[in-house]
C-alpha cells in the first residue's frame, strides 16, 4: 500500500481533506457548493488497474478538456493529514510522519513523461467549460495507492474561479464490480459566481460528466 497526504499554508480554503467526509452534501464547508457522484465503470482486477492507472496520469483531467501545462512534484515532508471517521468526524490532527519524504521516494512518469500524481504535488491546469474557465493553480492533497481502492485529492491554491477541492477515487468493490467516485466542493471566488450560484453547479456537472467519459471504457474511441 502506498499513501501520501500533504497540506501546507498554500491552499486558499481551509477544510482540506473535507472531500472525505461522509456527509458532505449535508454540511459542506461554510460558502460552498457540495458535490458527489459514483459510477460503474466495469468489473474485475483488470479493469480496476486500467482505471487506476489512468487515473494517476491525469488521464480525467485531460479527459476534461483541461490542459496539464505543469507539474511540481513536492521536495517537502509527508504528513500524515487529516482523516475522518465514518460519521465524518476529524480522527487526528495533521502531524509529521517521520518516515519517507516526498523527495526522497521515487518520482513515477507516464508514457509521455508528465510526472504521475504524488502527494504534494502542485498542477497548473488550463481550460474552459461552458465559457468558463476552469484551470488554475491545484496541489494534490493526497494519494491513495491500495489493493483495492486508488485515487486522490486537488486542492485550490489560486488563479481559479472557485475555491475548494475535489477527490477522484478508483474502487475494486467485493462484489467485483469497479466504481468511480468524484466528490467536491466548491466556493465561488468572482461576483458573478457568488450572484448566480447556478452558474458553479452548471460548471460542476459538467466537469463531472467529462471525468466519467475520461474514465469509462463506454466513452473509449474506437481504434
Amino acid at each position: 500500500m502506498r499513501r501520501g497526504t500533504f497540506r501546507d499554508e498554500t491552499v486558499d480554503y481551509a477544510a482540506v481533506g473535507g472531500t472525505q467526509a461522509d456527509d458532505l452534501l449535508q454540511y459542506p464547508p461554510e460558502k460552498s457548493i457540495p458535490a458527489a457522484e459514483e459510477w460503474r465503470i466495469g468489473s474485475g482486477e483488470e479493469r480496476f488497474r486500467a482505471a487506476a492507472e489512468e487515473l494517476l496520469s491525469w488521464a480525467a483531467q485531460r479527459g476534461a478538456q483541461l490542459q496539464v501545462l505543469e507539474v511540481r512534484p513536492a521536495a517537502g515532508p509527508a504528513y500524515t493529514g487529516v482523516s475522518f471517521d465514518g460519521e465524518g468526524r476529524p480522527i487526528a490532527p495533521a502531524g509529521m510522519d517521520g518516515g519517507e519524504r516526498f523527495g526522497e521516494s521515487e518520482q513515477r512518469f507516464d508514457a509521455e513523461g508528465t510526472p504521475l500524481v504524488s502527494a504534494g504535488a502542485t498542477v497548473r491546469l488550463q481550460g474552459r467549460v461552458h465559457g468558463h474557465h476552469a484551470g488554475g493553480e491545484l496541489r494534490v492533497i493526497f494519494v491513495v495507492e491500495e489493493q483495492r481502492r486508488v485515487g486522490f485529492a486537488l486542492g485550490t491554491v489560486g488563479g481559479s474561479v472557485v475555491s475548494g477541492e475535489e477527490s477522484f477515487m478508483i474502487e475494486w468493490r467485493e462484489n467485483d464490480e469497479v466504481w468511480f467516485t468524484v466528490r467536491a466542493f466548491d466556493r465561488p471566488t468572482r461576483p458573478l459566481g457568488r450572484l448566480f450560484p447556478g452558474l458553479i453547479r452548471r460548471r460542476r456537472r459538467a466537469l463531472f460528466d467529462r471525468y466519467l467519459r475520461a474514465i469509462s471504457p463506454l466513452f473509449a474511441t474506437p481504434s
